[in-house]
């Protein structure tokens, strides 16, 4: 039997979501793309954070050029599962109501570059390479980078970069603010493990209405964003867990 696509384990409130082809950079197939999503949907009823990671050393090398090349032999609609579940992924993390983490080493290049800009918090190693290298081979973003990629560091960078597809570091894509932090290799794993254990060990309630507030403030005004975020923090305060947390602020003032 061959294994998994993706491999899932809950230990201590945290998911571990295992892209596991590593002969092949973990590159997606529609496979991958399906047991990606469906790992992601199930880790979130059974876990307080989510950490993707890829196996082999490699977090992502993008589509598999094999399944592109079987599936353009059936034709045009052939395709369109590929790239349709593997965005289906990555926009199910945004609805997700916990975190989702991407763990960054290696290669993380075409799809697995748009995954990075999917994901609520993303670390990465310092020596990690991270490209949209599309251009490079005549091809053009297939998993959202077009769209995700300007939003996040602005029109110009994002379109030099994915016209030139030149590799940035670990390092390179934290000043460019594409993720969260980069963190030298010799301390990445202390980081990564630090990291989950902050979000696993934060009110669930808090960090659902957080994500949902910036998630859904992206998509209007300023105007109508701080009328939502005012309703969610009456409704956050009006709850008990809120309530505990304050007794609990306040006791230890007052000590």
């Amino acid at each position: 039997m061959t294994e998994p696509a993706v491999l899932t384990r809950v230990e201590g409130g945290v998911a571990h979501v295992l892209l596991n082809r590593p002969h092949a950079r973990n590159a997606v197939t529609v496979e991958l793309a399906t047991q990606l999503r469906n790992a992601l949907s199930d880790a979130a009823v059974h876990a307080d954070v989510i950490v993707i990671r890829g196996a082999g050393g490699h977090f992502c090398a993008g589509g598999d050029f094999h399944e592109v090349s079987r599936l353009r032999t059936q034709g045009r609609e052939a395709l369109r599962p590929l790239f349709e579940t593997f965005i289906g992924a990555c926009e199910l993390i945004a609805e997700l109501p916990i975190p989702v983490v991407a763990a960054v080493e290696g290669y993380a290049t075409a799809g697995g570059f748009e995954l990075i800009q999917s994901v609520d918090v993303a670390i990465v190693r310092d020596d990690a390479v991270l490209a949209d290298n599309h251009a490079n081979f005549g091809m053009i973003p297939g998993g959202g980078g077009s769209q995700r990629l300007p939003r996040i560091v602005g029109t110009p960078r994002a379109l030099g970069h994915i016209l030139t597809g030149d590799r940035l570091s670990g390092a390179e894509a934290a000043a460019w603010g594409l993720v969260y932090r980069s963190v030298p290799p010799p301390a990445f794993e202390g980081a990564v493990a630090a990291l989950l254990a902050n979000l696993a060990g934060k009110d669930r309630a808090a960090l659902t209405r957080i994500k949902q507030l910036v998630r859904g403030g992206l998509h209007g005004s300023l105007r109508d964003g701080l009328a939502m975020e005012t309703a969610a923090t009456l409704d956050h305060l009006a709850g008990e867990q809120a309530g505990t947390g304050i007794d609990r602020f306040t006791g230890r003032r007052e000590r």
